[in-house]
């Protein structure tokens, strides 16, 4: 028979494999996102809704210069650079975390740690969260720009589109979150 410990053992492994996988390819990507919604989401649709209400964007076009060219574009390209950095750093951060609290709060092995995350993260559930940030990093400025551009009816209207921009970029991201899972890991 196995002996007492075995259980434990192999619960032990699958502990130490499961935070660097899950972390990379949906935590870390679905969580800096979803946060990045409110900051950043709702900053984008407050200034382009204000610049519309405010008819800066009507004196661009006076000015002929192309406001979605000047404004929007951007922070489109802003958002599809930098949220895969910023979930890289909060790959690492997070494995860096796992393995402080798996070592010594749960006295894990350190090296059974590294060797594990080292055998079992393959490159594709890295890739996997780093291309879905970029995605969600689009949406976001996406939603941010489509719904302060065309916001009207002054400060309501702005704080609305706001709103808007907030809850329709949420839902996006958690619909192409599944929709980019069933894409790579579908076998």
């Amino acid at each position: 028979m196995f002996p007492p410990t075995l259980p434990l053992f192999i619960i032990e492994w699958r502990r130490l494999t499961a935070l660097p996988i899950s972390l990379s390819r949906e935590l870390a990507p679905v969580f800096t996102c979803i946060v990045l919604v409110a900051r950043v989401g709702s900053a984008t649709a407050t200034e382009l809704g204000t610049m519309r209400v405010t008819e800066q964007i009507d004196a661009l076009t006076t000015l002929s210069t192309d406001p979605l060219r000047y404004l929007v574009l951007p922070r489109l390209i802003a958002g599809l650079v930098t949220l895969p950095v910023l979930v890289l750093i909060a790959d690492i951060v997070g494995v860096f975390g796992g393995f402080l609290v798996g070592t010594y709060k749960l006295e894990f092995n350190p090296v059974a740690y590294l060797t594990q995350t080292e055998q079992y993260l393959e490159t594709m559930d890295v890739v996997s969260g780093l291309v879905k940030a970029a995605v969600f990093g689009f949406l976001i400025a996406l939603m941010g720009c489509y719904h302060g551009y065309h916001s009207r009816g002054g400060a309501e209207g702005v704080g609305q589109a706001t709103t808007h921009a907030v809850v329709s970029a949420s839902i996006l991201i958690l619909i192409f979150n599944y929709a980019l899972t069933q894409a790579f890991f579908s076998r």
